[in-house]
Formats: structure tokens, sequence, C-alpha cells
């Protein structure tokens, strides 16, 4: 096999394994990355193992958590692992992130302001970085973070509403975008609706019950959305629907529908004001104050997925009800004598067993005439290695209840042109996470469907086009050419679909779809190559539309030009880099993008994690043409990933650090605290050495190491059974490592240990952040108080330095040079003067999540990498 076909081939073997994160997202938490990476690490060892399992593909987690060598798995583990850090040792109540956020808009603020660096286009397929573990070439182009949902008028006005990063307007048809919800408590979005009056609705709380969907403050309506803004005072209702997320909003009979975690809820679209009222709930025990509330499987109990409302008799309606994963509520639900019952038969194809229900979403034709639904069913996620699709329905009656027809399959999108085939998996293999579907206003038969990729029916399902395939490695018109963005081929859409609108623009008819790279249009009656793939797509993703959801983020001086140059690892698209140069960011590496290591004296030395500590490095930028195809030996990024990384013994987003005084010096944490000295000239996973081992069933959360000092912190079992955390202390050389004896009165609390901050200039003097909620919130042992502790004696004793900083996760911290004490939350970021005991909340970012907090090489300014917003700087001097 060559070198190229080998490439492509990796790259979509690793690109579609998140097929069934099956662990529930506890309420209140603000779980990580659940999806599927687009693009992929093209590391053989990954490659391998996949290989070897797709044949024995079972997408569920093993009854202790663990997993059989299968990469689905694995990644199902992971997007886990985000969740517990934010629930660990229990449950969280509801309300726990709302109540966070008045505590921190009550703070005082510092001095400066944030400024957004990456407000600038990203090209996923920069010809610059045509390197072998890249997705350059593919096809998706400018790309953003991802978008949950989609809304479009005739007027030229879209909404796109973004999982992390608010909801944002256009009023060019696409483009020139404009923030518009800031000031809500939550920037998750999980559905976006226009109704007849053309008042714009935002559900919050993202429903696609992937690891990294935050949870919502209820529903938003926007009377003038062309030109107003979303505030607190336009929340619909109280607060019945606060820490839910919402599927859909549906209206009919003068009521809005919402399909929430926590069953199916009404309000009067006319009085907005007053309680919404609870349609139905198969499990109501498990909802807020019910007996049953504080059970783990709570947060899967009542999901509600989308309604269905008769256009002939808006008294009739269909509810489509169930956890992916399968539960026995699953099903059709429709009033029976003014009693939600269960519809047990007379869908005709559409399934009406526990089993065949989970994940669905519905579409009905402008003219009433037709219903449309997809249908994602546990039993194929259980038993089908390469699909959990049951199938695409039509109703030709109108009526949601039928009788529906099966017009797809998945085998049928797979024969039409889809991207997938390769890979030893099919269309649907995601369709837990990814699902939309509308119809052409103008034309009952005229369906577009989204899953991995964006579908086209013409004719009513009898026949399919892939007009958005996952992306153009593997088809004859691909070409790694740098000279073209992806050969011969046609740009196609981002990987991963979630969003779907129809609109028009100075009279011509879009359809905009919205997925794990952010927003992207073609005309409604677009054009296709003789494959059936779209020739007309537009990125609409130009740089004024900053969603990128970050993970970490790195500084170095950038020699070449000037100033720094700034890298990041990012949910499903990859590294960005950004040289002080740029007027375009790109990507020199593919997949999803975990912790990073940036040389600060060079910052084309990068050191860039994709999971499980497969870390890569490259000490060109990563810069390459793509000549690699021809000579293998002009690869420019290598693979030097602990051993940790074979066994599975490391966490999804496994911790990596340099020591503060010596960046030759690297830490990393599976099983085992790792050392290696090579510094960005190591080539080799080799080259790492195991310098203390926690023990089986432990695995690092953080890592910190100064003038050769380590400090590192473990869970295990990271989940709420029997969850229990500590730190380990030693040196790199591999002397002197001990376990801190943690006071038993909860000084140091339960939860998860996001992140050690070592003062420059004493290294036993740390500081540590705490992840989770404080137990007000969280029902679990040993919860205790408190997210930022200090310690004056190497970890030895801490104290409680929380003070007034609101109970909310925290993520990392970090010890600025005046002595100050910057920390990243869930809700952005607090700072602590030299010599003060309270906290201050820097700057205006909206509601949106803080991942990781670096200094830059000279210490003058502070980078922080949000989780939907892009990365922001700000000057240290400037917080007082």
């Amino acid at each position: 096999m060559s070198t190229p076909t080998r490439k492509r081939r990796w790259l979509t073997i690793c690109a579609i394994t998140a097929s069934a994160a099956l662990v529930a997202i506890p309420a209140g938490a603000a779980p990580g990355p659940g999806s599927s990476p687009f693009g992929a690490r093209a590391l053989a060892q990954l490659a391998a193992e996949h290989t070897q399992s797709v044949e024995g593909f079972a997408p569920k987690a093993t009854a202790d958590g663990g997993d059989d060598g299968n990469e689905a798995e694995e990644i199902a583990e992971g997007a886990a692992q985000y969740a517990e850090a934010r629930t660990a040792p229990g449950v969280v109540a509801p309300g726990a992130y709302g109540a966070a956020w008045r505590s921190l808009t009550g703070l005082s603020r510092t001095g400066g302001n944030w400024r957004n660096i990456t407000d600038l286009p990203y090209n996923s397929d920069d010809p610059r970085y045509r390197d072998y573990d890249s997705n350059s070439s593919g096809g998706s182009g400018n790309v953003t973070g991802r978008m949950a949902a989609m809304a479009a008028d005739d007027d030229g006005y879209v909404y796109a509403g973004s999982a992390g990063g608010g909801v944002w307007r256009s009023h060019t048809g696409g483009g020139h975008w404009k923030p518009i919800s800031d000031q809500l408590p939550t920037q998750s979005t999980g559905a976006l609706a226009l109704d007849g009056a053309g008042r714009l609705w935002l559900g919050t709380g993202e429903a696609t019950t992937n690891a990294d969907a935050y949870l919502g403050s209820g529903v938003y309506v926007l009377s003038d959305p062309h030109h107003g803004t979303f505030s607190t005072r336009s929340r619909v209702g109280g607060k019945e629907l606060e820490s839910t997320t919402i599927h859909q909003l549906r209206f009919g009979g003068g009521k809005v529908w919402a399909a929430t975690s926590e069953g199916v809820w009404s309000h009067s679209t006319k009085q907005l004001s007053g309680a919404w009222k609870l349609e139905f709930a198969p499990n109501p025990e498990y909802l807020p104050g019910g007996s049953r509330a504080k059970e783990p499987s709570a947060v899967y109990k009542n999901i509600a997925n989308d309604i269905a409302i008769d256009p002939k008799d808006p008294s009739k309606v269909v509810l489509a009800v169930g956890w992916r994963s399968g539960d026995d509520y699953n099903g059709f639900y429709t009033k029976v004598n003014g009693t939600w019952t269960r519809i047990t038969s007379g869908l005709g194809d559409l399934p009406d067993d526990v089993d065949g229900v989970g994940n669905v979403t519905f579409a009905r034709s402008a003219d009433g005439s037709r219903y449309y639904a997809i249908d994602q069913s546990p039993e194929q996620m259980e038993t089908n290695p390469d699909t959990g699709l049951e199938g695409i329905y039509v109703s030709k009656s109108g009526s949601p209840t039928g009788p529906w027809t099966k017009i797809a399959d998945y085998q049928g999108l797979a024969a039409s042109g889809s991207a997938l085939t390769d890979s030893g998996y099919m269309p649907g293999i995601q369709a837990w996470y990814n699902q939309f579907l509308t119809v052409d206003p103008s034309d009952p038969q005229h369906v577009y469907a989204g899953l991995e990729e964006v579908y086209e029916s013409k004719d009513g399902g009898s026949t399919w086009s892939t007009v958005g395939p996952y992306w153009n490695f593997g088809f004859d018109c691909w070409s790694i050419d740098p000279a073209k963005q992806t050969g011969d081929c046609n740009q196609t859409s981002h990987s991963d679909q979630h969003g779907v609108a129809i609109g028009s623009h100075h009279g011509k008819s879009y359809v905009y779809v919205g997925n794990d790279g952010g927003v992207y249009k073609r005309p409604v009656n677009g054009s296709q190559d003789s494959s059936g793939h779209a020739t007309d797509w537009t990125s609409l993703n130009d740089g004024t539309i900053d969603t990128l959801q970050y993970y970490s983020v790195g500084v170095g001086k950038d020699l070449a030009h000037g100033g720094v140059s700034v890298t990041g690892g990012l949910q499903d698209n990859g590294q960005s880099i950004l040289r002080s140069n740029d007027k375009v960011m790109g990507s020199n590496f593919g997949g999803d993008g975990g912790d990073t290591l940036t040389d600060p004296a060079n910052g084309c030395n990068i050191a860039e994690e994709y999971v499980y500590l497969a870390i890569q490095v490259t000490q060109n930028c990563a810069v390459n043409d793509g000549s690699w195809t021809a000579d293998p030996g002009k690869i420019t990024s290598y693979n030097v990933a602990p051993a940790d990384n074979d066994t599975g013994e490391a966490r999804f987003i496994a911790p990596l650090a340099a020591d503060m005084k010596n960046s030759s010096t690297w830490v990393a944490g599976g099983r085992h605290v790792w050392v290696q000295t090579h510094g960005y000239a190591i080539r080799s996973g080799s080259e790492w050495t195991s310098v203390h081992d926690f023990g089986a069933g432990r695995t690092a959360t953080a890592v910190a190491a100064s003038g050769g000092k380590v400090y590192a912190g473990w869970c295990g079992p990271c989940d709420i059974k029997g969850f229990a955390r500590g730190i380990s202390v030693g040196n790199a050389d591999g002397t002197g490592w001990h376990d801190i004896t943690l006071p038993a009165d909860g000084t140091v609390p339960n939860r998860y240990l996001s992140g050690f901050a070592i003062d420059p200039k004493n290294a036993d003097h740390v500081y540590l952040a705490v992840n989770g909620f404080s137990r007000h919130w969280t029902e679990g042992p040993g919860a205790g108080v408190g997210h930022v502790f200090e310690s004056k004696d190497g970890g030895t004793t801490w104290t409680d330095v929380s003070a007034n900083l609101p109970d909310v996760p925290t993520d990392s911290a970090v010890v600025t040079p005046n002595g100050g004490l910057a920390v990243a939350t869930d809700l952005g970021v607090v700072y602590r003067a030299p010599d003060r005991t309270t906290w201050q909340r820097v700057g205006d970012l909206p509601a949106v999540a803080v991942l990781q907090l670096k200094l830059g090489p000279d210490g003058s300014t502070l980078y922080a990498a949000t989780h939907g917003r892009g990365i922001y700087s700000i000057k240290v001097r400037s917080l007082g």
C-alpha cells in the first residue's frame, strides 16, 4: 500500500470512532469531547489497533468502565471523563451553573480588556501545512467551532447557534457575523426557531448528548431578531427549564413546544410570562425534586428528542422520546383519551418497539403534505458494527401518526457517493450525535438530511446524493497538490451535521448547514458532479465568527517574523497555528487537539497531544508542501507517545507540561508519571522514562514541574463509583517520590484535581485548582468546599484560598510574574492580586468555559483557551 493511500486510510479509520459515547451527562455537568474527531492523527499504532478491532465492534462501555481494546469504546470512555471532572464524586444538582454565573457577575473587575486573537479565518486546508498528520486538502476550507442549530429568513438574515460560543447573526446571507447572546448566563445552544411572527426563539443547552454539551438556562425569545440582542429579560416562563438541554422547539396550536432532557414542555406563544407546562415526562420520579432525582441514571430517564404536530389538527401531537442507548420508555407517544400513551402499532415502517427508537428528528413540508423523520436505533448501535441508523422515513399522509414508509437506510446512503465506505463504517455510525432534517419550502419532495455527511433527495427519498461528503480523501479527484485546495475535488462541508435552515438572500434560496466545522451554505437547488457531490458549497466561517473550542494553548516566539506564534488543540478541528504575520490561521495537525506544548524560545517547536498521550512533535511548525507523498523521509512531525498510550492507561485528554526552568524536560501523566529530557528533539516514545507509578486503576489528571520538582494529581476510580483522588510529589530524575497524605477533614475536597500553578520563585510554593462543585450542589462523599488551595511546603499541607471565588468548576491556574494568581473556570477567568485575599473577574468574557491559561514568552501577556470563543489575550500589567 502506498504512503498516500495509507494516510487516507488512517485518516478515515480514525475519523469516525466515537460512534457511541454512552455515558450519561450528569445534571449540572459541563462535559468534553464525545464527538468524533474530524480528521485524525496518522498514527500507525492507532490505525492498527482500530483495524484489529473493527470486526469485534461493540459500541458500549463495559460494566466496570473499562474497554476491550476497541478504539470506539475508548473514545466513548473519553467522552465520560470530561463529565467526571465536573461531577465527581457524585451527582450535581440543577441550577449550579446559574448560581455560579450570578456570583461571577457580582465580582468587581480588574483593569484591562481581553483581545480575541483568533478572530480571523482558520483554513483547515491551508496549503502551507500539508503535513503527514494534518487534514489539509480534505476540502472543508475555513472552519470554526461546532454549530448546534441554524435559522434563516427570506430577508438575508441567518442565525447560527454554537455549542459553546452563543448565537450569531448575519445580515448578508452568511458572513459578517455579530454575536447576539453574550449577555445570557449560558452560551450553549440547543435549538433555534423562527415563528410565524418573525420572532427568533432560542433553546439553550446543547442536546446532542455528547460529552462537551453544556446545560442551559431556559428558552429566550427575540421579537426583533434583525436588530436586537438576547437578554435575561427575554426569557420565556420561569425557572422550569433551567439546567436542561433543549433539542427542539416546535410551534402549533398557539403554543411553543420544547423537547428537553427533562421531558416535553409547552408554553403560550402569546403570553410569555407564567410557568412552562410539563406535558409529558415518562419517568417523573427522576425529575428534580422527584424521589429518584439524585440517582446517576436520572439524567437520561426523561430525554425527549422531537415533537411532531399534525398540520391539519394541532391538537394531534406525536412525541419522540428516548435515550440513545435504549431504555424501556423509548418510543413514540400520543394522547389517547387525554393520556400520553406509547404508540405500539400502526406506524408502518417506523419502529414502534423500545429497541428501535432512539434519537429522532422530524421535518414537515411547508404545504403539510409530507412528514419526514430520521430514527437512530439503540439496537442498531448495540449490534451493528457499521451504523446506528435505523432509517429515514416519510409519512405521505402528512400526519405524524403515519403510516410511515422507509425511504433510506445506511446501505442506500453509502451507495450515494458517501466518503465513509472505505473506512469500515457506514452512514449513521454517529446518528445519536449527528442529525438534521429539513424540507424545501417550495417542494415537499426535496429533502436535506444530515448525519456525518449531508444528503439530498429531490424525489421524496427514492434516490439520494451525498452532496456534502465527509471529506475528499479517498476520491479519485483528490490530490495533495498545494497549488489546489483539494486536488480536482470541489469543496465539501465539514463533517458531523447538527443544524439546518433554508432561507433567501437577494431572492435566491440557500440551504445553511451547521456542523462541527461551523456554517456552510449552497443554493437549495445547487449543482452536483457525476458522483453526486455538490460543486457549490461556500464556507461562511469568514473569521468574524469565532466559536472555536480549544482545550489548550501554547505560545512561543516567532523567530521568522517577530512577535509570537500561538497554537492550540481543538475539538474536532485539529491544531491551529497563528504566526505573527498571518492573515489566515492554518491547521498543521488534524483530529481532536488535546494538550499543547510550545517552546517559548521558538514557536515552531510544538508538541501536541491527540488523545491518550498520543503526542506528536514538530520543529518547523509542521510546514510541509506534501512532498512526503513521494518521499516519506520528508515527514515533518513525529510520534513520540509514551507507553501509557499503548496500554490505554492515560486519560482521553491527558496532562502534559514542560519544566518551568528547563523547557527540554517534559512531564506527561497516565498511570505513570513520564519524563523525557530531549525537549523538542525527541523522536521516539522510547525516550520517555517512568519516574512514578500511581498503581493500577489510577491515572494522572494534572502535572507540573519547576527546577526538577514534579507535582502530579491523580484519580482512581475516576467516576462516581468510589471516586478517589490524590497528589504525588517527586523529582524528575525519579528520586523522592511519595504520595501526599491529604487530611480526612476535607481540607482538599474529594473532587477532580485539574491543575497546579507553581510559584516561579519557589518550587515548594504551589497552588491547586479543583474542579467540580462544592457540597452545596454535589451529592457525593467528601465533595467539600473550595476550588483553589495553596501549599507553601511542597504539598505537605494545604490551605483553602478560594474566599469569594464563585462555586464553579476550576480548570487551570497561573502565577503571574508580579505574584498574582489567575484562575480559569467554566465561566471565565478570575484573578487575585498580590497580597490580596479576594478575587476579581477578569474582563468581560461571556459565559464561556476557559480550559487553560498560559503566559507568553516574556510573561507580559496572559493567554486563555476558551471552549467556544477562541483564544484571548490580556496584558498582565492591566490586571492590577
